[in-house]
Parts: C-alpha cells; structure tokens; sequence
C-alpha cells in the first residue's frame, strides 16, 4: 500500500480550493441581497430605499419628514417595510396608456 503525499500545489487541492473560493464568493454575494423575513414582511434599511429609488439620503429624510414614506424607528435605527415603499410607488403611478395617433 502506497500512501501519496498532497501538498497544498498538488493539482487535487488546488481544484478543490478553487471551488471552495467560488463558493464563498456566490455566497457573499447572496448574503448582501439577503433581506430576512420578519412575520411576512421584508425590511429596508434607509441604504436600501436610497440605492433602489436613485435618492439621496437627505431626499429620504425630507420624505419621512413630509410623511410621503412610513417608517420605523427603533433607537438610531431607521426601518421601512417594503410593502409600503411599493404600495408608495403604486399610488403615486402616474403612466400614461395614451396612443400616439401617428404625431
């Protein structure tokens, strides 16, 4: 019986650490997208509402200050729920479904 020797350049370990990097990397990505599930609803941070709505964060405190988006204030830290933001945006649809007669 032979036993082989594997050192971290042998060919085997390099494949395997290979995908284990892979792997850490596809889960590094899902986990900053990751939004957990709080009795139903999902949660945004105020990151969050800036980055998918293309505001600043001073435009988010003046709509929280015009009472335009509900939020919830726990300490310093600054929640909205998603169904509001997206029942927000649908109430505030203002699309247009008008044919262009050629002009």
């Amino acid at each position: 019986m032979t036993m082989n020797l594997l050192t971290n350049e042998a060919d085997e370990i390099v494949v395997h650490q290979e995908m284990i990097m892979q792997l850490r990397n596809c889960i590094e990505e899902i986990l900053k997208n990751y939004r957990p599930v709080m009795n139903g609803e999902i949660y945004l941070s105020g990151e969050d509402i800036c980055k998918l709505l293309h505001i600043s964060k001073r435009t988010l405190q003046q709509y929280r200050d015009d009472n335009i988006l509900p939020f919830i204030q726990i300490g310093g830290k600054i929640i909205y729920k998603e169904t509001d933001l997206v029942r927000i945006l649908e109430e505030n649809y203002t699309g247009k479904n008008t044919v262009n007669d050629g002009f």
